[in-house]
């Protein structure tokens, strides 16, 4: 594909992993309320359809960042192809994360929903659904550092070679690299709750415009000086 296509399937796939990632939080993020795991599995037992939905649009996010992560690659690759490539295996890494708990959920809401003989024991669920929950609610973390430093890499390298605006480049290196540095303190558990959310915000004011900006108006051509 040409530069001009990479650019413009980029920026639709940008704008639809957004999409899907806002419309989880907002419409499914009640599959799993309660307090402790066994009024979680009662609660997915109760919203299995929309446990199920969650689950496909999971796997949409993660084609999105595959498709993201070839069509960056395709796009920066001439200003840098190492750094192109290692964001490109990182912006892999979080599509196949986030792939590697799809089935867990699945397997999760079997262990809920589980009738007569093949239900298990009301403490072995518990003990079972407490252990996968908490991977679950760790896994969208892990999946975002790799994100992080793949959009770090991507950002810099579109900084570099000019190829969006420089303000809107720059905004992309700073929101990658508060988040690059944010996450860690998440899984350490230093930062949480709406500090922790806020760190998104910067993500969200480049990422929007830039999938309008690769859709229309695609991206400069050719390395920088530097990069030749």
């Amino acid at each position: 594909m040409t530069r001009r296509t990479n650019a413009a399937v980029a920026g639709s796939a940008l704008l639809l992993y957004i999409a899907v990632g806002v419309t989880q939080m907002a419409a499914l993020g009640d599959t799993t309320a309660g307090e402790g795991a066994a009024a979680q599995l009662a609660s997915m037992a109760q919203h299995a359809a929309g446990v199920r939905v969650d689950v496909v649009l999971g796997l949409l996010t993660c084609f999105f960042a595959l498709v993201l992560a070839v069509t960056f690659h395709a796009i920066t690759r001439d200003e840098d192809p190492d750094l192109a490539m290692l964001a490109l295996t990182c912006r892999v890494a979080e599509g196949v994360v986030g792939g590697l708990f799809l089935p867990l959920t699945l397997g999760l809401l079997a262990v809920a929903t589980a009738t007569g003989a093949d239900r298990p024991e009301a403490g072995a669920a518990s003990a079972l659904g407490s252990f996968i929950l908490t991977a679950r609610s760790w896994a969208p973390t892990i999946a975002a550092s790799f994100f992080a430093v793949g959009s770090t890499l991507f950002s810099w390298l579109l900084l570099r070679g000019r190829m969006i605006p420089t303000p809107l480049a720059w905004l992309g290196v700073v929101a990658s690299v508060l988040l690059v540095v944010g996450l860690p303190l998440r899984l350490l558990d230093v930062l949480h709750g709406t500090p922790a959310a806020l760190l998104w915000l910067p993500m969200a004011a480049f990422e929007i415009p830039l999938g309008f900006w690769l859709i229309i108006k695609g991206v400069a051509g050719g390395p920088s000086p530097r990069a030749r």
